[in-house]
């Protein structure tokens, strides 16, 4: 065989080796973490169904809901009378 194609192969074959055995690494790694440290979901947090609206600082006009209301609508693909818009997060 020819030597360029023997030092290709060999290349190549390490190259696999060296690859697979950090895949391989990371995956106990990983599966140590979980044990180590597993996953707590946070408390969910508690609503009650008469809870006011809370308000923000900054006030929706009238005219940003209606906006939004025909956005909606548009993307949507509905009447703007068959949704409601109930809340409103402005960031």
């Amino acid at each position: 065989m020819d030597p360029i194609v023997l030092t290709s192969l060999t290349v190549s074959l390490i190259a696999i080796l060296v690859i697979f055995t950090v895949l391989i690494i990371l995956i106990f790694t990983i599966k140590l973490l979980v044990y180590v440290l597993p996953y707590q979901e946070p408390p969910a947090k508690k609503s009650s169904p008469h809870a006011s609206p809370q308000h923000s600082s900054v006030s929706v006009t009238p005219d940003i809901i209606s906006a939004i209301t025909a956005v909606m609508a548009t993307h949507l693909g509905k009447s703007p009378q068959e949704f409601h818009i109930t809340h409103i997060s402005p960031k």
